[in-house]
């Protein structure tokens, strides 16, 4: 029996790892990899302590801190795919069909951006195809820029790119924007964008990095080319939270809904926080911070018991 388990290897999962170790809690960590989404980002510059690092040194840095722990227990190899309530706390099973009990849980399992699905965006993802605007804007400056998408995400990944890209075209699938009318006026009044609709992206092309975007005109159903520096893909993002769906209380969109003052979730002994969780700001300082609150309660829970 743990005293914690840790579902997740990104920036939230190693913080709250190297804290639990610290206040020598019997910890396992289990995730299949570290960095989370961060990984495959060609250059981070908003890791508050780090001018620039890019996402695989980052995973490594924080893999390198967590392993530097005397105590906590790493699977690094596997994901958890089941949570159930036992006497005196918790059973968990994973995928490889392995089953840890535990007093209590923190859940920071992260979340996936929503992909197009189209030739070339696995193949340039982190080489000119991006997620995160607020992350990664600034490596764009002085370029031709496309993002895919047309609400709030999209419309803010714009407004995210008018200090740095010479050019934004928004490609918008449909025939209106989705997003809020304040930065709809913001984006519409620039010169810098182009807003572009029945758009649908059809391949990213490039050699090192991407040179262009082919989109589907649904209007004329002519394909069309825009040679750009990149494209931000804004269509949306889902949480890893199924494995505990009908466990923990789960808003309408997947997230997992939290006590922002201490990262509880409906269910007593088991946190949440970070991309999963319904904060709604998805960034790796945040979720290393709320990790870092979630485990503080956690060790004051288990003190209490």
């Amino acid at each position: 029996m743990y005293d914690l388990i840790i579902v997740g290897g990104g920036p939230g999962g190693v913080a709250a790892g190297v804290y639990a170790d610290r206040k020598k809690l019997k910890t396992l960590l289990i995730t299949d990899e570290f960095g989370g989404q961060s990984k495959v980002s060609d250059e981070i510059q908003n890791w508050i302590g780090t001018k620039s690092i890019s996402g695989f040194d980052l995973s490594k840095i924080l893999e390198e801190h967590l392993r530097a722990q005397k105590e906590i227990e790493i699977v690094d190899d596997d994901l958890v795919s089941a949570v159930a309530k036992i006497d005196g706390g918790f059973e968990i099973s994973t995928k490889k069909g392995k089953k840890y009990q535990t007093k209590t849980i923190l859940l920071v399992s992260g979340s996936h951006h929503k992909q197009l699905g189209v030739p070339g965006e696995d193949k340039f993802n982190g080489r000119g195809v991006a997620y995160c605007s607020t992350c990664d804007a600034p490596l764009f400056a002085g370029k031709d820029m496309v993002v895919a998408g047309g609400g709030n995400s999209a419309l803010e990944a714009v407004v995210d790119l008018l200090p740095y890209a010479t050019k934004v075209y928004l490609l918008v699938r449909s025939d209106k924007l989705k997003g809020d009318p304040v930065t709809q006026d913001k984006i519409k009044t620039s010169d810098k964008v182009e807003i572009i609709f029945n758009a649908e992206v059809q391949e990213v092309l490039g050699d090192q990095f991407v040179t262009s975007v082919k989109y589907l005109d649904r209007t004329s159903n002519s394909i069309k080319e825009l040679p750009v520096g990149g494209i931000f893909v804004e269509i949306g993002s889902a949480p890893n939270s199924d494995f505990v769906k009908g466990v923990v209380e789960i808003n309408q969109y997947g997230y997992i809904v939290t006590d922002p003052r201490n990262q509880r979730t409906s269910v007593l002994g088991i946190w949440a926080a970070g991309d999963v969780t319904d904060c709604p700001f998805r960034q790796n300082n945040i979720s290393a911070g709320d990790s870092i609150k979630a485990l503080l309660d956690l060790y004051n829970y288990l003190n209490s018991q």
